[in-house]
């Protein structure tokens, strides 16, 4: 009986405190799946020899990076910035790293040229024959090539449609506004890039066009997109590259063109 009313009469115990590095830990566990599916998306369209493990290592950075940082007054929603971050953080790992020799670099952007003079003189994009007898190579070795250049262009869309040129700052998409609360000057810049893009796309063979929209839009993965098209995972990964090729040439042309209006614009103002 004594026991009883002891036990009855004890004392609640008060709920543990939540530290900040638990809070930390656990929106890491919360966001692991976010982190992993943005890595495998980028490892997709890397070499075999960079290693899945260290992208999501480098994401989890990312993610801390974004907690760090984060401000709700904002009116971005967490999640939305945190992919921003992780996103950035794994693409700018990468470009320290410099995986891709001098040599390939600059067999990109030849191709690239190719590429805008062929459809310049075409007045439609070059089909892969029309390429190869431009540069030279068997439809065997062009695709060799392409599959060498794939996961050059990552983050190629930010760097050419972006207005800040600063490498440290932060992406123009990472401070738009979460509905209702659009701010009209974002509004407008963010319609703007959608068109250069839309734009650009538009342009792109049928296959190629159609592998980005499923990509990019429709979130699919190359295995997904290769049971669409009825081609295996490869082909689907060079028509992504050349894809991808085509369109930053697109886009630095575009991109050119407005610095030379603005450059315009400023030699008449003074």
């Amino acid at each position: 009986m004594i026991y009883d009313l002891e036990h009855r009469h004890k004392p609640a115990m008060p709920p543990p405190v939540m530290t900040a590095d638990m809070e930390r830990e656990g929106l890491i566990l919360e966001h692991m799946s976010q982190i992993k599916y943005i890595a495998q998306r980028i490892s997709t369209k890397l070499p075999a020899h960079v290693e899945l493990n260290d992208l999501i290592g480098t994401g989890v950075l990312g993610l801390l990076d974004a907690i760090e940082k984060f401000d709700p007054n904002r009116g971005v929603k967490f999640k939305t910035y945190a992919e921003l971050r992780i996103k950035g953080a794994i693409l700018d790992s990468l470009r320290n790293l410099d995986w891709a020799p001098r040599s390939l670099r600059k067999k990109s952007k030849d191709l690239e040229k190719i590429c805008h003079d062929l459809e310049q003189r075409l007045g439609r994009p070059a089909s892969d024959k029309e390429i190869c007898e431009e540069i030279g190579l068997s439809l065997e070795e062009f695709y060799e090539l392409v599959d060498q250049l794939k996961g050059l262009n990552l983050g190629s869309f930010q760097e050419l449609v972006g207005h800040d040129v600063e490498k440290t700052s932060d992406p123009l998409m990472t401070y738009i506004p979460d509905t209702p609360q659009m701010d009209p000057f974002f509004l407008f810049q963010k319609s703007e890039v959608k068109g250069i893009l839309a734009s650009a796309i538009e342009m792109l063979p049928k296959k190629e066009r159609l592998v980005i929209s499923l990509y990019y839009f429709d979130e699919l993965t190359m295995k997904e997109i290769g049971k669409v098209l009825g081609v295996n995972e490869s082909r689907v990964s060079q028509l992504h590259t050349k894809a991808m090729l085509r369109l930053r040439s697109k886009l630095r042309k575009m991109n050119d063109q407005d610095k030379s209006i603005n450059y315009g614009k400023s030699s008449f103002a003074r």
